[in-house]
């Protein structure tokens, strides 16, 4: 007997139609003789509206409120699945993430998991119930309800699997697995039968939907094995075929995964790129710079620093563009005035792709051909970042699809080997 946990999206909750489809599912596993728990997210949209809600009472609504608020909509899905299971004559039971408990820390509206109490999950599993616990929230520790950051459900499911010690993680989402690049750009992407944990954690970081980021994190820091595979076929389809469909993330790296130079191509539209001109070139400017950014819990991207000229440089870095404005009040609030700035220069019209993989460790000149690549097609870099196994550019936004599929064709995406679809 195995123990799996099922995650499933909004898409797949999207409807009762497909929550009685989960339950099929969910049933056919448990009828195998395996324990299941599963996490499912809210409704389709059910988020949206609820923040909607909110934000037309108050611009700026508390974030300890919003997440009181998000918080119901996995909440009803928990119960509707619960119902539909029972339906089908599964013994079934559902749980908040207070419940269970999973416990986070107070940063509301993105809160991070610290511990997961197992014990009340086991007791039901024991029994022989498929156990249902909602994704995306938790409990912080003055009793506060917490909300996980977009795609929280998906950190959720696998740090559960991480607690339980499950066989595997399966993720269940509207497409049938992680592709090169996405296929609204880029109709030639080929989904990829498996795909390193380190190259998945860097298409998550980098943009690519597929994966929220803190989910991978998780999954590579407990050798939790995931797969990632589509819930809209049919819930009925064989056992032996749905455990190899798919896209399996792994630990295990061979001579096949690292003959692919570049695996895939990973973009973000939500970039924003800001400048402080003429800055001192003074030991800790950077600090004085970054460090009330990160007090004021926003994450910084893509970080560069120009040639020093005349004792001053200018300092660039990227934040999310949900972050732009109030990044750019609180620079000219606290941090201008501090270095001496001579000038704040912003632009949230940049967009960021990248190529990832592992061969890029023992191949050269990939950058240099994604370079050539791009100002084939005139298009200008304004600012590049690179790790062992990705490099990363900052282009306007206007060109970020033509990027996308050039750079998809010159490192040979639309013909991936046998091994690699």
């Amino acid at each position: 007997m195995s123990l799996i946990v099922h995650k499933y999206g909004g898409t797949s909750m999207g409807s009762v139609e497909r929550i009685r489809n989960v339950a099929r599912r969910v049933a056919k596993w448990h009828a195998a003789g395996h324990q299941v728990v599963v996490v499912p997210s809210a409704m389709a949209g059910e988020t949206n509206r609820l923040l909607g809600l909110a934000r037309e009472i108050a611009p700026q609504p508390d974030p300890r409120e919003l997440d009181m608020i998000a918080a119901t909509g996995e909440q009803a899905s928990s119960g509707l699945l619960a119902i539909a299971l029972q339906a089908e004559g599964v013994a079934a039971r559902s749980y908040t993430g207070w419940q269970v408990p999973v416990r986070t820390d107070s940063s509301f509206t993105k809160a991070r998991i610290t511990s997961i109490e197992d014990a009340r999950i086991r007791a039901d599993l024991d029994a022989g119930r498929v156990v249902i616990v909602t994704g995306f929230q938790g409990i912080d520790p003055e009793g506060h309800i917490t909300t996980l950051g977009r795609g929280g459900s998906d950190t959720s499911a696998v740090a559960v699997a991480a607690a339980l010690k499950a066989d595997e993680c399966l993720i269940y989402t509207d497409v049938d697995g992680v592709y090169t690049t996405d296929p609204r750009v880029v109709p030639q992407a080929r989904r990829m039968s498996v795909v390193s944990f380190e190259e998945m954690l860097e298409m998550a970081s980098l943009g690519s939907k597929v994966l929220q980021i803190r989910s991978v994190e998780f999954a590579g820091k407990y050798r939790v094995p995931t797969r990632v595979l589509s819930s809209l076929t049919d819930p009925l389809i064989p056992l032996e075929e749905e455990m190899t469909s798919g896209t399996l993330i792994t630990f295990e790296e061979d001579e096949k995964m690292e003959a692919a130079v570049v695996s895939g191509i990973a973009f973000s539209r939500d970039e924003a790129k800001i400048t402080l001109l003429a800055v001192p070139d003074t030991p800790g400017v950077a600090f004085s710079i970054l460090g009330p950014v990160a007090a004021a819990n926003i994450d910084v991207d893509m970080i560069v620093q120009n040639q020093s000229v005349a004792g001053t440089t200018d300092f660039s870095f990227t934040v999310n563009r949900n972050e732009f404005q109030r990044t750019i009040e609180l620079l000219q609030r606290e941090v201008v005035p501090a270095v001496k700035a001579r000038e704040l220069v912003t632009d949230d019209k940049v967009a960021k792709v990248s190529i990832v993989g592992i061969g890029m460790r023992s191949h050269v000149g990939v950058a240099s051909l994604m370079f050539q690549t791009l100002s084939q097609e005139g298009i200008n870099i304004q600012m590049i970042s690179t790790s062992e196994i990705k490099t990363s550019v900052v282009i306007d936004d206007k060109y970020m699809e033509l990027a996308v599929r050039s750079l998809h064709k010159a490192f040979g995406l639309d013909q991936v080997p046998a091994e690699k679809v």
